[in-house]
């Protein structure tokens, strides 16, 4: 089986960690007892020596892997369209459209990100998650990026570990915040519904930053910086702070519209199907050349019609 070598440094933050399990934290898709595998095989160093999986870590060492690549994935090729923004050997940047999953699940097996992926890059198959290493919810539009390498898509989720890789999005959210805000709220599992997360002192930390970019008569228009990136992050903070986002039927609250509010913009906001979100900006670390990367994206049209709307309301019943 074709084998993959690659680096990857420890996070300050896991000091006392046990290798095992710190690495089960940082490649999410193995498991603990397959890590472990690794390890008592020989094919896991750290800061050039091999380990053993009790080994307890000081933060920032440095880890060597000489791993066989994943199996070939079962998904089919399926030719998706995808609005490719950039693409070099290493990496993809993709415009995702409200409405299309990102990989297979419970209700979507095919005609997702991934199936595309796989028709568009055939190495893709050989990649866990055809090099998916983050996700946009369904309905959540605007920028991913995608590794073509294993080498690449462990630095990109390195990255991630170690908050290097920076996201903006736009909201779109019903009330009037008085000021943008830290939100800093530990997100996990719900107790009784397990597809909706929510704010929990058990689940993991979480930490999403807002700012007001423009205050209409009963919703604003907000920019949000991820700092973690937990399952519809943005989405539970914003819901949480009593701000859910405009469309979310999982996380919003009681539709309410602006008092005098237009037929056409009533009918808008009830119209809008889907969470006005809209991953905006993205920032990394190319992971061939090392080089720091900045693409933007501006949002779909039927959010910008919507803002536009929003605006026209407010200018109408100002003073």
């Amino acid at each position: 089986m074709k084998r993959v070598h690659f680096f990857l440094q420890i996070p300050a933050e896991m000091e006392g960690v046990r290798v095992d399990k710190a690495l089960a934290e940082l490649l999410s898709e193995h498991s603990r007892g397959t890590i472990q595998q690794w390890i008592k095989q020989g094919l896991v160093r750290v800061d050039g020596e091999i380990t053993k999986p009790k080994l307890k870590l000081c933060g920032t060492e440095i880890l060597e892997f000489t791993l066989p690549s994943a199996p070939p994935s079962q998904s089919p090729a399926q030719d998706i369209d995808m609005d490719i923004i950039d693409e070099d050997d290493h990496l993809m940047v993709i415009n995702k459209p409200a409405g299309l999953v990102v990989h297979p699940g419970a209700g979507n097996q095919d005609n997702t990100l991934l199936n595309g992926l796989l028709r568009h890059h055939a190495d893709s198959a050989f990649l866990p998650r055809a090099g998916i290493v983050h996700r946009l919810d369904k309905n959540t539009t605007g920028l991913m990026v995608v590794a073509k390498t294993e080498q690449a898509r462990q630095h990109l989720i390195e990255q991630l570990n170690n908050r290097e890789m920076h996201r903006q999005y736009l909201a779109l959210v019903n009330g009037v915040m008085i000021s943008g805000e830290t939100i800093d709220q530990p997100i996990g599992r719900h107790r009784n519904d397990r597809l909706r997360m929510t704010v929990t002192k058990s689940g993991k930390p979480a930490i999403t930053h807002t700012r007001v970019l423009h205050k209409f008569r009963n919703h604003c228009l907000l920019q949000a910086n991820l700092e973690t990136g937990r399952t519809h992050q943005i989405r539970v903070h914003l819901s949480w702070r009593g701000h859910p986002i405009v469309g979310d039927k999982h996380y919003g609250h009681r539709y309410r519209p602006p008092p005098s509010a237009s037929e056409n913009l009533i009918q808008s906001l009830q119209g809008f199907q889907r969470q006005a979100l809209h991953a905006q900006k993205l920032s990394l670390i190319h992971p061939h050349s090392g080089e720091q990367k900045t693409w933007r994206q501006n949002p779909p049209e039927d959010m910008v019609t919507l803002v536009k709307l929003l605006k026209e309301d407010a200018q109408t019943h100002s003073g």
